[in-house]
């Protein structure tokens, strides 16, 4: 993302006296045209930098200037490593930038540096492969840069199938899913759009001039039960299956019922997911109340049954 890449520039001009814009841009995979207006992103946020004409010339900052490296302590550097490596599954810009934060540490800390950076590791990406994903995420960012549309067909939760042109804003990973978040041509309006429900997903060549987000209404922001009727869903594990209600829950949310298993109390607007959810569980699970999600679940399950009984 840019503000990535702008801190990577500093960083390398940091430790080059001049760099050639066409090898900034090699180095990062974007324009000249790109590396220019980053350049001018850096000096309107008062990083003195300059461009050199003639032969020996090049890009580099006033000479005298420094990074201050206290601005930063060394845990708050290994903060900012092990979030980027929570991405960096996804982005090799980011293994870049962490590559360049490391060399920032000087050599007399850097064992403490590692210490620190591996006290606690997040990693985000999902098991197996998620080359697909990789792929959309990668398109995306890359209209996010040239501010141009993207268009796909789309799947909603409901299983109503459309084709999307959109204005792409931000890129939110909410619940363990990535979703785009921008402005919906089609419905003209602003949407959130998770990646996994996007097919045929293309860069348009269509430009659109980017509007300042409204931080009281973003969407992820949103607890759907803050709009949507909640019920208390009383779900119980027997002591045979209490191991997987401990996989799942805090302990401070189960309730001992005195044969050695648990009881947990769930508040979640009753719809489609909620029922996905308890599902999941397959038969250590058994919802108490109330009684309409018990019989729905009941006929859902009976459903399967059917299904795989006449199955070849």
């Amino acid at each position: 993302m840019k503000i990535d890449r702008l801190l990577s520039i500093v960083i390398v001009l940091l430790g080059r006296r001049l760099v050639q814009a066409k090898e900034l841009a090699d180095m990062f995979e974007v324009s000249v045209r790109t590396i220019y207006r980053d350049i001018e992103t850096l000096s309107q946020a008062g990083i003195p930098v300059v461009t050199y004409q003639g032969g020996g010339g090049g890009i580099g900052l006033i000479e005298g200037y420094r990074l201050d490296r206290n601005v930063l302590t060394d845990g708050e550097l290994a903060q900012i490593f092990s979030a980027l490596r929570s991405l960096s599954a996804y982005t090799s810009d980011h293994e870049r930038l962490m590559e360049k934060i490391s060399s920032v540490v000087p050599p007399s800390r850097s064992q403490q540096f590692r210490s620190i950076a591996s006290r606690q590791i997040v990693d985000l990406s999902p098991w197996g492969h998620h080359g697909a994903l990789q792929q959309k995420l990668a398109l995306i960012k890359e209209a996010l840069e040239e501010s141009v549309t993207v268009s796909f067909a789309y799947v909603s939760a409901e299983g109503t199938a459309t084709v999307r042109s959109v204005e792409p804003y931000t890129l939110v990973m909410k619940g363990q899913s990535w979703y785009l978040y921008g402005c919906c041509r089609l419905r003209g309006e602003f949407r959130l759009f998770k990646l996994p429900r996007m097919k045929d997903l293309i860069k348009e060549n269509t430009a659109y001039t980017r509007l300042d987000l409204p931080s009281d209404e973003l969407p992820w922001n949103d607890y759907p039960g803050d709009h949507a009727a909640v019920s208390e869903v009383i779900v119980h594990f027997s002591a045979g299956d209490k191991h997987i209600a401990e996989d799942r829950f805090d302990c401070s949310e189960l309730q001992v019922d005195g044969c050695g298993g648990y009881t947990v109390a769930l508040r979640y607007p009753v719809d489609e997911w909620l029922y996905g959810f308890l599902l999941s569980f397959g038969p250590a699970a058994e919802v108490l109340e109330p009684a309409h999600v018990r019989r729905r679940l009941g006929e859902m399950a009976a459903d399967v049954a059917i299904k795989y009984a006449t199955s070849t």
